[in-house]
Order: structure tokens, then C-alpha cells, then sequence
């Protein structure tokens, strides 16, 4: 199945408003134009590139619907979405980033997200899960995680663990502690 292109017609436009959605990331090239195509499906889109400034305008329009990046200039993602579901218990968060993990997936769904994607994540990806029933559950990936991402995955377990402790963590693993925050500092293998 080919992605759906929001900038063609080729899924009518809303013309109903589907609520306020807040969409924070510091990647501006991205927000634009997940921010167009989502406007174009009915959403009244805020465009953030901060933590500090979606937080300053949670009070003024408390969001129905929320795309977060987990990491942000000033902050944690994950920080934002804990403010965004004390304003609105209600609101339908995502939870997106390019260093995706499974100790950070749990801990958002724990605190109330409805779910995590990984980037890039497309327009379609979005607007379907967005706009998803309670009921209906997301589709399992179609390939299995590479033997590199696994060993990424249980380095990021070990080091959400020991409390995002570089040192710790790097004895842990039996591992220099250089070698450790190079790793760290990298995207997730795909």
C-alpha cells in the first residue's frame, strides 16, 4: 500500500474543525509540513519549536490533541506531556521522536500518551492515529528489529535504569564511558 500524499486529493479535505492541536518540535521544515497537511484534514494546528513556548499557551487553549517531539531545545518531551494531561485529561497526545526506544515508549504510555511513533513519521501516520477509536489497535511492524537495534534497546533499558546515569550505566554494561555516550548520542538503528 502506497503513502497517501494529504497534499493531493487523494483523501477529501475536511471541511469540520476536529479540534486544537498543539505540534512541538524543533525541526521547523518538518513541523510545516506535517502542520499543512494536518490543517488541510480539519485540525486547527500550533506550530512550537519549544517546550517553554507550548507551555506557555497550555493555560490560554488547553490542546484536544498533541504531537510531541521527546527531544526538545529546553527540555523533555516527556515533561510537556505530563502539563498537557493535567490541563486536559482528555487529549489525545503522540508521543514522536527520532530516538525512539522502548524504556521511553513505556514510560510516556504510562503517563497518559496514546501512542509513540517513531520518525519520520508521515502525515498519514498521524492523521490515522489521531483520529483512531480506542479500539483499534495500531499494525504490528513488519520487519523484525535488527540485531544492532536490540542491543541499542538494551542499552537504553539499562541506562533509563540507572536513572540516565552515564557512568553507572557504562559499568553496567562493562563498557567505556566514551564508547557509551557516542552511542547514546546517536539515532536508533533501524
Amino acid at each position: 500500500m502506497r503513502p497517501l500524499d494529504f497534499t493531493k486529493a487523494e483523501i477529501p479535505v475536511s471541511k469540520q474543525s476536529l479540534g486544537n492541536l498543539f505540534l512541538v518540535d524543533d525541526d521547523t521544515i518538518f513541523t510545516g509540513r506535517i502542520a499543512r497537511a494536518l490543517e488541510g484534514q480539519g485540525f486547527a494546528v500550533k506550530p512550537f519549536e519549544t517546550m517553554a513556548q507550548a507551555m506557555a499557551n497550555i493555560d490560554k487553549n488547553a490542546p484536544d490533541f498533541a504531537v510531541i517531539d521527546i527531544r526538545l531545545p529546553d527540555g523533555n518531551g516527556l515533561d510537556l506531556l505530563e502539563r498537557l494531561l493535567s490541563s486536559n485529561a482528555q487529549a489525545r497526545v503522540i508521543v514522536l521522536t527520532g530516538y525512539g526506544n522502548i524504556a521511553t515508549a513505556v514510560a510516556a504510555i504510562k503517563m497518559g500518551a496514546f501512542e509513540y511513533l517513531e520518525k519520520p513519521a508521515t502525515a498519514e501516520q498521524l492523521f490515522n492515529t489521531l483520529t483512531r477509536t480506542e479500539d483499534q489497535k495500531p499494525q504490528p511492524p513488519e520487519n523484525p528489529m535488527s540485531a544492532d537495534r536490540v542491543r541499542w534497546e538494551h542499552i537504553q533499558r539499562i541506562f533509563e535504569t540507572c536513572d540516565r546515569n552515564v557512568s553507572e550505566t557504562a559499568r553496567r554494561l562493562s563498557m567505556h564511558r566514551r564508547t557509551l555516550q557516542r552511542i547514546l548520542a546517536k539515532r536508533a538503528p533501524r
